[in-house]
């Protein structure tokens, strides 16, 4: 058992599989304990489809963790983007089974055997720089609103539910075009690239390793990618060389906030921001400034982040 003290590092594996996995239901309980057993945290998603999630802890209880998941029959040959924290950026450990480990809503479709092609990341300036290549942003409007790669077309999507009837409804604007797609880590646009060619595109790609892997490998000095890019954690955003970002987090609407919008007459610390300041009321940002002010007290206490910061 590999329990990490205070001093250990942190080791962050962003990770998937599409697999059809028959007993998805009986790896729960025994994933779960394993994590837990080597102070593992994050969320895993497992649903007949494959494994999805982002998961923290020693660099050697990773290391276990990975081993554990790839002698699982059809999970071998994981898609991995590992990066690190300076301290626990999850609260709990979480393994929760879906319908889907990412949530498109579309029936009969099986990324494991009919995705687009992958693109290496020194590979995708070249592609997405070609005028016939359309480039699509898969991820949703908040984490799009804080970076993107120059020249994506953002789908506006509050979910990626939304996505399909996004294409439907762009069709003609694909005809005849390369479809390059991609998202935060290559889960998304993979199932997105599976959908695209199950209407009949042919020339669809997407980025291998998603926009982590991009900004791991690709020097900031070639890099077509503007902002930063939203992960799903408390680092809130990382950059070039996957370093933690300037971006923080709205604690009341979770969305993520660029330098600019924390200079906001509508920003308060946990209370409100320029996204949510005006679809809530004077009742809800009291209740938020309550929530805060028990966040500091717990700081100044000596407690350690509060449990709803």
């Amino acid at each position: 058992m590999t329990l990490p003290t205070p001093t250990d590092p942190i080791r962050v594996a962003a990770l998937y599989r599409f697999a059809r996995l028959d007993a998805f239901d009986e790896l729960r309980a025994p994933l779960a304990a394993f994590c837990c057993g080597r102070g593992i945290k994050g969320t895993l998603l497992l649903a007949h489809e494959g494994i999805n999630g982002t998961v923290a802890g020693s660099e050697m209880a990773i290391a276990e963790l990975i081993g554990y998941l790839e002698a699982i029959e059809g999970l071998a040959g994981l898609e991995i983007k590992y990066s690190s924290a300076t301290e626990m950026p999850f609260h709990r450990m979480k393994v929760r089974l879906k319908r889907e480990i990412v949530t498109m809503g579309v029936g009969d479709i099986d990324p494991a055997t009919s995705a687009g092609a992958y693109v290496a990341p020194a590979d995708w300036n070249a592609l997405i720089s070609d005028p016939d290549t359309i480039v699509i942003d898969t991820r949703n409007a908040y984490e799009v609103s804080i970076g993107t790669f120059k020249g994506a077309v953002d789908p506006a999507t509050a979910s990626f539910r939304e996505f399909p009837a996004w294409v439907d409804a762009h069709r003609e604007e694909l005809e005849g075009r390369k479809v390059a797609m991609f998202c935060t880590g290559g889960i998304r646009c993979e199932k997105a690239t599976a959908y695209v060619k199950s209407l009949g595109f042919e020339d669809v790609f997407h980025l291998k390793g998603g926009i982590l892997k991009y900004l791991e490998e690709v020097p900031a000095e070639q890099s077509l990618w503007q902002g930063e890019c939203f992960v799903f954690d408390e680092r809130v955003s990382v950059s070039h060389g996957l370093a933690v970002g300037d971006a923080e987090l709205c604690r009341a609407c979770r969305h993520p906030l660029t330098p600019s919008d924390l200079t906001s007459p509508k920003f308060a610390t946990g209370v409100s921001c320029p996204h949510c300041f005006d679809a809530r009321s004077d009742e809800d940002r009291q209740r938020y400034a309550e929530r805060q002010r028990q966040v500091e007290l717990a700081q100044v206490r000596g407690r350690g982040r509060h449990i709803g910061s």
